[in-house]
C-alpha cells in the first residue's frame, strides 16, 4: 500500500476541502435550500460521498493493515451508503413531477457509478489482495465529480 500513499493523502485532502464548500455553501444559503424540497437531501448525499472518499482514503492509509480486513471495511461502508443513498434517491425520485423525472434517473445513476465501484473493490480486495484497490479509482473519481456538480447548485444554481 506504500505506493498507493501520497494518492490516498491527496484524496482525503481534497474530499476535505470539498466537504468544508458545501457546509459553506450550505450555510450560506440555507433559507433558499431549505425552501426547496429535494435540495438538503442532494446536500446530504453530496456529504455523504465525500465522506466515504474521506474515511476509505483514511483507512487505506493505516499501516500493516490486511487486504482482507481493508476489503472488509470497503465492502461493508460501500454497501452502507449504497442503501442510504439509494432510498434518498427513490425518495426524491416519487416526490418528482413527469417533466423532472429524466433528471432525478440521471442523477440516480451516477450516484450508482460513484457508489458501486466501492463495493466491487471491497470485494475485489478481499478475493485478490490489494490489487482491488483500484477499483476505488471509478468510485472516488464520481464521487468527486457528482459532488462538485451538487456543489454548484449549491452554490449557484439555486440563486438563479
Amino acid at each position: 500500500m506504500i505506493p498507493w500513499q501520497n494518492f490516498f493523502v491527496a484524496i482525503v485532502s481534497a474530499a476535505a476541502a470539498l466537504t468544508g464548500l458545501i457546509f459553506v455553501g450550505v450555510s450560506i444559503s440555507l433559507t433558499r435550500i431549505l425552501s426547496i424540497p429535494k435540495m438538503p437531501s442532494r446536500a446530504f448525499e453530496s456529504l455523504l460521498l465525500l465522506l466515504v472518499i474521506v474515511i476509505i482514503s483514511s483507512l487505506c492509509l493505516v499501516p500493516s493493515q490486511s487486504a482482507f480486513l481493508l476489503g472488509l471495511e470497503i465492502l461493508c461502508l460501500g454497501l452502507f451508503i449504497w442503501v442510504i443513498t439509494l432510498r434518498i434517491d427513490i425518495s426524491l425520485l416519487k416526490n418528482t413531477d413527469a417533466e423532472n423525472k429524466k433528471h432525478s434517473i440521471q442523477n440516480i445513476v451516477f450516484t450508482q457509478l460513484a457508489v458501486l465501484p466501492y463495493i466491487v473493490a471491497g470485494i475485489s480486495t478481499i478475493k485478490h489482495g490489494f490489487e482491488g484497490i483500484y477499483w476505488l479509482l471509478p468510485g472516488i473519481i464520481f464521487s468527486l465529480i457528482k459532488a462538485l456538480v451538487d456543489a454548484w447548485v449549491i452554490l449557484v444554481e439555486i440563486n438563479r
